[in-house]
């Protein structure tokens, strides 16, 4: 069965099911794990799924924009394996800060068992943490259509009024010089989460390591941890710093 095919049977099961799994997936169209896993990663690069742990689920457009769907389901292989190291930190009765970030968005599916309270400025995370076990606070202030994710004075204000046990937040890049953004939003969020947390993980895959974009918002000191999948001969720098440094196992 060619990809075309396999594409109409995997969006009809999605359509009546609202999920798939990637061992049951392989076992009716008669394909392997390994095409079943590529199958949905093509359909979710192209916006016509969210890919999960283990399979897909059917992408609801009155939640989830499909730019942001997109962009979380980029290496979502390494993406999962940073978060999954990131939830083995997590204990219940835990207050733990979450910001926007793709890679921190899939951070959702490791923890929605757990006894914690979740302070987020992103709709996605809401709404992927509504049904499950976890507490859930959102921060107030304007709407970004585009991140899904509140900004703003109102924001930052909100944010400064709690303390969490950990904080779980993304960066552009991050180098010896520090962590770098594309907006002023981004990086404002980012350092109140930091300032506000008694323990800051900063969540990024290796191509993040030692890119350095648009603003250099703050230095290493306001983190105290990496998690990433980046060859440790790259994180010697961070290290020497006095950043802990997590391996991600892929």
């Amino acid at each position: 069965m060619n990809f075309p095919k396999r594409k109409q049977k995997i969006i009809e099961q999605l359509s009546q099911r609202g999920e798939v799994d990637i061992k049951q997936l392989a076992t009716e169209l008669n394909i392997s794990e390994i095409t079943a896993r590529r199958d949905l990663n093509q359909l979710a690069a192209d916006g016509l799924l969210y890919r999960t742990h283990g399979g897909a689920t059917k992408v609801n457009p009155h939640e989830k924009p499909h730019s942001f769907v997109n962009k979380s389901a980029q290496n979502a292989a390494v993406k999962d394996a940073i978060c999954r190291r990131a939830a083995s930190q997590i204990t219940d009765g835990d207050i733990i800060f979450m910001d926007c970030g793709s890679t921190v968005f899939r951070l959702c599916q490791f923890i929605k068992n757990k006894k914690i309270k979740v302070i987020t400025n992103s709709l996605p995370v809401v709404y992927e943490l509504q049904d499950s076990a976890v507490s859930v606070n959102i921060i107030g202030g304007e709407l970004d259509k585009e991140r899904q994710a509140v900004h703003g004075t109102t924001a930052i204000e909100h944010i400064q009024k709690y303390r969490a046990t950990k904080a779980f937040l993304g960066v552009d890049g991050i180098s010896e010089a520090g962590l770098f953004a594309n907006s002023e939003h981004e990086a404002s969020i980012t350092t109140a989460f930091a300032a506000s947390s008694a323990f800051t993980y900063i969540l990024c895959d290796a191509s993040k390591i030692s890119k350095e974009t648009y603003l250099n918002f703050a230095g290493l000191d306001i983190i105290n941890a990496i998690i990433t999948d980046a060859d440790p001969e790259r994180l010697k720098g961070f290290k020497e710093s006095g950043v802990v440094i997590l391996k991600a196992g892929i």
